[in-house]
């Protein structure tokens, strides 16, 4: 599926040299947002982006979007949950 998008020729300077780096760019602001608000999983959305998983997470964190989202009760049961194993494995 093909979606076109108008842009102004002012903003082309800021997106990129070239249509291309600006499609290019555009794609993978709209990848690390979807990613980030919970609708696009990290391989969809580095499949969205035309990258491999591992250079999507590796652009995430250059641009400061966290990788994982997790709520802060999810990480607190988390880790008492480690620290638990980790007590009764030790």
């Amino acid at each position: 599926m093909t979606l076109t998008l108008e842009v102004p020729e002012a903003f082309m300077k800021a997106l990129g040299a070239t249509p291309a780096d600006a499609a290019a760019e555009v794609r993978l602001v709209a990848a690390m947002k979807l990613h980030e608000i919970g609708r696009l999983s990290s391989a969809a959305a580095a499949q969205f982006a035309g990258l491999s998983r591992v250079e999507f997470l590796n652009k995430l964190g250059k641009y400061g979007v966290p990788a994982f989202q997790m709520a802060p009760e999810e990480l607190e049961e988390d880790v008492t949950n480690a620290l638990r194993d980790v007590r009764r494995d030790g």
